[in-house]
């Protein structure tokens, strides 16, 4: 039985790192660097059976293991990954990507970050895996306990898959302190046209579509230009259309202070921690009405109806010709995002471990 009385060992899936860009491949490497902070006394182990890079700037006590050692490990999920944590002495698993391991040998959590895959299968097309095998690794039991990043997603969970309350526990994300911080005052803006931002994968949820009709519609009156940073997004010959692609984290809060604002108006999130990153820069921000992007920035940014494009285009003209109107509602969403932190998630996400261990051994 795991004891937290003493140093304990704990793997995460770190699958999620094997993607570029990403806001699950953030949430592991964030979560894993916090709860090694927090807890230097512990051990946590980086776990997957595909390569990925190597953390920068990790503590000692924050490991990367190997991937399959045989032919008979590949089956990862059903005996490569016990082998490994065995190697490891890992005593509790936490699968931060919508999957544990199929055996339940040892107390496990998972992170359901939202219910896009079931929601429309459109909107996920390359999820079809998640979408068969989650639902029965909840239904089998098989995750001792079940994270969420928001009450809204905790609460959708809970109704679509059955899941006893106590079962599921909402913690939520943050934004990186030391890397996303409003500029200094004496910062000047990038040159050229002034630009909205828009950060995130491309993808039918985002909600893109729209987005640049309603552009389109401003840049008829005001030069103002689109960037779009994330994978996925087609390059663009259509004037004031920036298509940056991925760009490195450390030029992320320069694009967001430099923003008119930082437009996000997705169908639906599980947190939208572009739309957090953002409010910690002190940027302007657009964004759905969605129940998550309301729970986790209250009435901080400007809300609109992800689909009454008009309502998008209007709010984007006002940030455009009234930009300096909009500094108390900046100040508010600094003053929202310090309510976020990593350390914060790391110490909850802790506790879920703790009662993980006690549902495991009463079971």
């Amino acid at each position: 039985m795991l004891s937290y009385t003493s140093a304990v060992t704990i793997a995460l899936d770190a699958t999620p790192l094997t993607v570029s860009t990403g806001g699950v491949g953030r949430y592991t490497l964030e979560l894993a660097r916090a709860l090694a902070c927090e807890y230097p006394e512990d051990h946590y182990w980086l776990l997957s059976d595909q390569p990925f890079p190597s953390p920068s700037n990790v503590l000692p006590n924050l490991h990367v293991g190997g991937g399959p050692r045989s032919p008979a490990e590949r089956k990862w999920w059903t005996w490569g990954l016990d082998r490994e944590m065995r190697r490891h002495g890992v005593e509790l698993f936490h699968g931060t990507d919508y999957s544990v391991p199929y055996v339940p040998l040892r107390p496990s959590v998972m992170t359901l970050h939202d219910l896009s895959p079931w929601l429309d299968p459109a909107w996920q097309p390359h999820a079809s895996r998640v979408r068969r095998r989650t639902p029965r690794l909840l239904r089998m039991g098989l995750a001792t306990m079940v994270i969420t990043p928001t009450e809204a997603v905790r609460r959708a969970a809970i109704e679509r898959f059955q899941l006893e309350p106590d079962r599921v526990v909402a913690v939520p994300l943050a934004a990186s302190e030391s890397l996303f911080k409003p500029p200094p005052s004496a910062a000047t803006k990038p040159g050229g046209n002034p630009y909205f931002l828009f950060v995130g994968t491309c993808e039918p949820r985002k909600n893109l579509a729209r987005l640049i009709e309603a552009w389109r519609s401003v840049r008829k009156t005001f030069a103002v230009d689109l960037v779009l940073v994330g994978r996925d997004h087609v390059p663009s010959e259509e004037p004031g259309l920036r298509v940056l692609g991925e760009v490195a984290d450390s030029d992320l809060p320069g694009l967001y202070s430099g923003a008119l604002a930082c437009v996000y108006p997705s169908l639906y999130e599980g947190f939208g921690l572009p739309v957090l990153e953002a409010m910690q820069c002190g940027a302007l921000v657009i964004a759905s009405r969605d129940p998550a992007i309301l729970e986790v920035s209250r009435d901080a940014v400007i809300h609109v109806d992800a689909e009454d494009t008009a309502a998008l285009a209007e709010a984007m003209r006002a940030a455009t010709t009234n930009s300096y109107g909009f500094d108390d509602l900046r100040k508010r969403a600094v003053a929202r995002a310090a309510q976020f932190s990593w350390q914060k998630t790391a110490r909850l996400t802790r506790e879920v471990y703790e009662s993980a261990t006690r549902a495991f051994s009463n079971s």
